[in-house]
């Protein structure tokens, strides 16, 4: 996984990008209908019903526009809300917060949506040792925000990119010429780069199991679009040895199905790819 740092820079990012995107040389209607003395508050106001994210980012987002809003928060990230529910109230220039505002709204609204979607998931497995894990299925640009929000739901992030973990999934295994040709380059890749990146191996059958089992020098097994049957199977060869992921083709009415086998993950791409967002309004007090 990246570092905190690095997850921090990639805020940054998007807040410098976002406001680049949405404001540009400035909110004109703004601009010309409102002192630019003026001060004002207004509420982050829930129309909807799910788990709030984003409210730290809110936090971030505001300030890195204006320095002097000021934000007091009422409801945390990862609470439950309803229609009516207030989350925060934001002070301070009035001209700073209209030009903050949708920024901040698109992105508490796709956050709330994936933390909606993964505690909906993370729900269903309880009893069981399973987590649930996203993936790199995400918005081109907001992929630090949308793991965020996997995380306050409850779930657990993947590898960010393809630059902090080695995964050998089908396409590398069939250009590689094997799983094993395939793990084999892996491991001379990373010894002569020197990087120590942990590695999973993505299996199609329980053919694929046994021979990497024999192979060894990786530290998880993804078992891709394996039936029930087959899964049950593979956690029985695999034991204690792996770490163990189930992916493709899990729903919400197999999933506790697939983690009552004993994987350890099941990877969902439809928590970030499949979601609808929860209307959030900013709403000015008079």
């Amino acid at each position: 996984m990246i570092s905190v740092e690095q997850f921090e820079k990639e805020l940054a990012l998007i807040i410098k990008n976002g406001y680049r995107e949405d404001v540009g040389d400035g909110d004109h209607t703004s601009l010309s209908c409102i002192p630019s003395n003026a001060k004002g508050k207004a509420n982050l106001l829930v129309k909807d019903t799910g788990v709030i994210a984003g409210v730290a980012f809110a936090k971030k987002a505001f300030t890195y526009f204006d320095e002097d809003l000021h934000i007091e928060s009422f409801i945390d990230d990862g609470s439950e809300v309803s229609y009516g529910d207030v989350v925060f109230q934001v002070s301070g220039n009035s001209q700073s917060i209209l030009q903050a505002e949708r920024f901040v709204l698109n992105a508490m609204q796709r956050m709330s949506a994936i933390a909606t979607k993964t505690n909906f998931f993370v729900n269903l497995l309880k009893g069981t040792k399973t987590q649930i894990l996203d993936t790199r299925k995400t918005t081109p640009g907001i992929r630090a925000l949308e793991k965020w929000a996997v995380k306050i739901g409850g779930g657990v992030n993947h590898r960010f990119a393809l630059y902090d973990m080695v995964m050998i999934k089908d396409n590398h295994i069939d250009f590689a010429g094997g799983i094993i040709e395939a793990l084999n380059s892996t491991h001379t890749y990373l010894k002569k780069t020197k990087k120590k990146l942990p590695i999973e191996v993505e299996t199609r059958n329980l053919n694929d199991v046994k021979l990497i089992l024999n192979k060894g020098g990786f530290q998880r097994i993804m078992l891709d679009n394996y039936s029930i049957a087959d899964t049950k199977k593979a956690v029985k060869l695999i034991g204690n040895k792996y770490e163990i992921e189930s992916s493709g083709g899990i729903t919400e009415k197999t999933i506790a199905s697939y983690a009552k086998c004993g994987v350890d993950f099941i990877s969902v791409g439809a928590l970030t790819h499949h979601v609808k967002s929860l209307d959030l309004s900013l709403k000015a007090i008079k």
